[in-house]
């Protein structure tokens, strides 16, 4: 390990937050040089990382995440924990720009002794969650934060992708009765570990109430993905700071149920597998792109695919075959 390496990690595991915020820009980088950085960085903070409750936050745009989180966060450091908040915003299909609002939207939050607010831009990658948000959550626990909340995009494809990084995964819906249940798609119910209907005051406690009666129903029909665990549907008010305090109870009931039946252990273990997988798939392309045997053939086969002269299947296989020779 380099000198600037070790000296950086010396300074996460100190709680830095420079350096912290320092660490998590060097693993988001696409650089070589960064890469390889980073990769001795993760080497030596792996060993002082794992030791938190991660949670992954997702629902439709609209739902209150930010204002959920925010609440939410400011409770759990109040009941003594440090919490880090891996917020993902949306980027441009067109420039690839992000707003990285999140950390306006979290005022308090952000700025809160034992909190830690990074917003990054979710760039191409499925499912709500930027490809490098699994190495960012190992700093931040490296860095003594023992609460770890990834918030995504909002539900879409691949939310698969939160299931495999965090503990406990979380749908927040807005109330609005039947009709939104025909708009869930029944694979992210299957995923969901915890169900909250969100904006449960005024108006709207009623629609709220016949929410979370209506998904009480269907989730029964539903496969856990675990089996000492029921998901169970609750209400909350993150506006007016109502049913806050149950979500967390809620949370560290979900913890301390699989810790004690192993099944944490065993999930993470699995997640580790998942990921290196991905990891390797996501380095081959990089390289097969990079050779220079595959640059050469691949404005023509773009160009025949896109005429309609050549199927892409067939396009891809003498990509590859180019590629192992």
């Amino acid at each position: 390990m380099t000198d600037k390496s070790q000296s950086l990690a010396d300074q996460v595991r100190a709680g830095d937050r420079r350096a912290l915020a320092k660490a998590i820009t060097l693993v988001e980088s696409t650089r070589e040089d960064h890469r390889e950085e980073a990769s001795t960085l993760l080497e030596a903070l792996m060993p002082y990382s794992g030791d938190s409750i991660r949670l992954g936050i997702s629902g439709a745009p609209g739902a209150g995440k930010s204002t959920f989180i925010e609440v939410f966060g400011n409770h759990i450091i109040e009941q003594g924990h440090s919490v880090a908040v891996l917020a993902v915003d949306p980027s441009s299909a067109v420039t690839g720009g992000s707003i990285l609002g999140d950390k306006t939207r979290m005022e308090t939050l952000a700025f809160a002794e034992k909190a830690f607010v990074r917003p990054s831009p979710a760039g191409k990658t499925l499912g709500g969650v930027t490809r490098r948000t699994r190495e960012s959550m190992l700093i931040c626990e490296a860095a003594g934060f023992d609460v770890i909340l990834v918030e995504t995009v909002g539900v879409g494809q691949s939310e698969t992708a939160v299931a495999d990084m965090a503990d406990m995964f979380l749908l927040l819906l807005s109330p609005s009765g039947g009709d939104e249940l025909q708009g869930i798609k029944r694979g992210i119910m299957e995923l969901a570990d915890l169900v909250l209907v969100n904006k449960a005051d005024g108006d709207q406690s009623a629609a709220a109430a016949q929410t979370q009666s209506d998904y009480r129903s269907a989730i029964h029909f539903m496969k856990s993905r675990f089996d000492h665990w029921q998901p169970p549907v609750m209400t909350c008010s993150a506006l007016k700071n109502q049913g806050i305090e149950d979500v967390w109870d809620k949370v560290t009931e979900f913890s301390l149920a699989l810790s004690a039946k192993g099944q944490l252990a065993k999930l993470r273990a699995q997640q580790s597998k998942a990921w290196m997988w991905s990891e390797t798939a996501e380095s081959l392309i990089a390289d097969l792109k990079a050779d220079p045997n595959v640059k050469n053939l691949v404005p023509d086969l773009e160009a025949a695919v896109l005429e309609g002269t050549l199927p892409a299947t067939i396009a891809a296989q003498r990509l590859v075959e180019s590629y192992k020779k």
